[in-house]
């Protein structure tokens, strides 16, 4: 039996010494940015963002974690990194925030 984890939110397998997802069959190496988000459905922005996060206020870098909370993670401008369930409920809090801002 073949090794198998997650990438963005889709299942994927370990085979012929490559890594490959198991819906489409197709290997992740030259794919992974044309799939999108396992969790949300959407493409990643221009910029590489996921699309459920954009651009927040103060944070270098993010991820919603594709339906794995554990997987999550914040990145602040400061360097500071928060992972987990706590980036998920502030990453909730700064999309609020930026809407709010925004309107």
């Amino acid at each position: 039996m073949s090794p198998k984890t997650q990438l963005r939110g889709h299942e994927i397998e370990w085979r012929d010494g490559e890594w490959f997802y198991v819906a489409s069959g197709k290997p992740t190496v030259g794919n992974w940015d044309k799939t999108p988000c396992g969790n949300c459905g959407e493409m990643p922005t221009i910029e590489g963002h996921d699309m459920c996060l954009g651009n927040l206020p103060g944070v270098m870098n993010a991820c919603c974690g594709h339906g794995d909370v554990e997987e999550a993670y914040i990145q602040f401008l400061d360097g500071n990194t928060i992972s987990g369930e706590s980036a998920v409920i502030i990453l909730e809090e700064l999309k609020m925030y930026q809407v709010e801002k925004d309107a």
